[in-house]
C-alpha cells in the first residue's frame, strides 16, 4: 500500500486520527517510536528550530529539505504544512505542491490567509486554486495525494462560523480531501460542521480541546498539536540550560 493510500485510509478509520506534529528528523524518529500513525510537518516548529518566526520566512527549498529528511527516515506517511504555498501566485504555489509531493510525503496542509499582508485569500480564488491543484497532482500520478485545506476563519474574525462553514464545504467540494480549522473550540459548531461538510474535519489541540475521545464523538477525523510540544522541549531546554549556568554544575545532567 502506498503512503497515500495508507494516510487516506487513516481518516477514515474506526479512530481518530491523532497526529504528532514533528519539526526535524529526531522528533519525528521519536513519534514514530511512540506510537503515532502519522506524522505532520509543524511550520512553526521548522521556522522556530531555525531561528526564524513562522510566515514563510524560510527560503521554500531549505524548508523543503527538512520535510524530505523527515519523510525519508519515518516509516510512517508524512503530511508537509508548507503554510500558504510559499508563491505570490497560483502557478508557483502549485509548482512548489508537486515539488513537496516529490519529495515522499503523502500530503499537505495550505493555508487560505495571507503571509506578507492581511486577511484572506478570496473564497472563488481558493477554490480555483485547489481545483487546479488537484488536477495537476493527479496528471503527475499522485492521485488522492491529501490536500489538508486550512481555513483561519477564527483565527481572524470574531464570528466566524458562517464563513468557514460556507468555505469548508466549498474547499470540499472544490478537491480537498480534507478542511483543518485551527481555533474552532465550540462544541455545538464543532458538531454542525462536522455534520455538513463533506470531509474529514482536521482541529487544532488547544487548551480545553484535547480529547481525542470526544472529538471522535463529534464526528471530528483528525487531531493535531502544531507546534505545542516543540515549545514545550524549547521551553524545558531553556530552563534547564540557565539552571546549570546559575548552579555551575552538571549533576542535574544526571539525575
Amino acid at each position: 500500500m502506498s503512503k497515500i493510500q495508507e494516510f487516506n485510509d487513516l481518516h477514515c478509520a474506526q479512530e481518530l486520527l491523532f497526529l504528532g506534529n514533528a519539526w526535524d528528523v529526531l522528533s519525528a524518529l521519536a513519534l514514530e517510536k511512540a506510537g503515532f500513525q502519522a506524522i505532520g510537518t509543524t511550520s512553526w516548529g521548522i521556522a522556530n528550530s531555525l531561528g526564524y518566526a513562522d510566515g514563510e520566512w524560510i527560503d521554500f527549498q531549505h524548508h523543503l529539505n527538512i520535510i524530505q529528511a523527515i519523510a525519508e527516515q519515518v516509516n510512517i506517511p508524512v503530511s508537509a504544512d508548507i503554510e500558504a504555498g510559499y508563491g505570490h501566485d497560483e502557478q508557483s504555489i502549485i509548482d512548489n505542491v508537486l515539488r513537496t509531493a516529490d519529495v515522499g510525503v503523502a500530503g499537505i496542509n495550505i493555508e487560505d490567509s495571507f503571509k506578507k499582508q492581511t486577511g484572506l485569500r478570496n473564497i472563488t480564488k481558493h477554490c480555483h486554486l485547489l481545483a487546479n491543484m488537484r488536477a495537476r497532482l493527479d496528471n503527475h500520478g499522485y492521485k488522492d495525494f491529501f490536500i489538508n485545506a486550512r481555513t483561519d476563519m477564527y483565527l481572524l474574525l470574531k464570528h466566524p462560523f458562517e464563513e468557514t462553514m460556507m468555505r469548508a464545504q466549498a474547499y470540499s467540494e472544490s478537491g480537498a480531501s480534507g478542511v483543518f480549522i485551527p481555533g474552532l473550540i465550540d462544541i455545538n459548531e464543532i458538531s454542525a460542521i462536522t455534520s455538513n461538510v463533506d470531509a474529514p474535519i482536521n482541529l487544532l489541540s488547544l487548551p480545553g480541546l484535547t480529547n481525542c475521545q470526544l472529538l471522535k464523538e463529534l464526528g471530528v477525523r483528525r487531531l493535531s498539536f502544531g507546534n505545542a510540544l516543540s515549545d514545550k522541549i524549547i521551553a524545558y531546554l531553556s530552563q534547564h540550560a540557565a539552571q546549570l549556568v546559575k548552579d555551575q554544575d552538571t549533576s542535574s545532567l544526571y539525575v
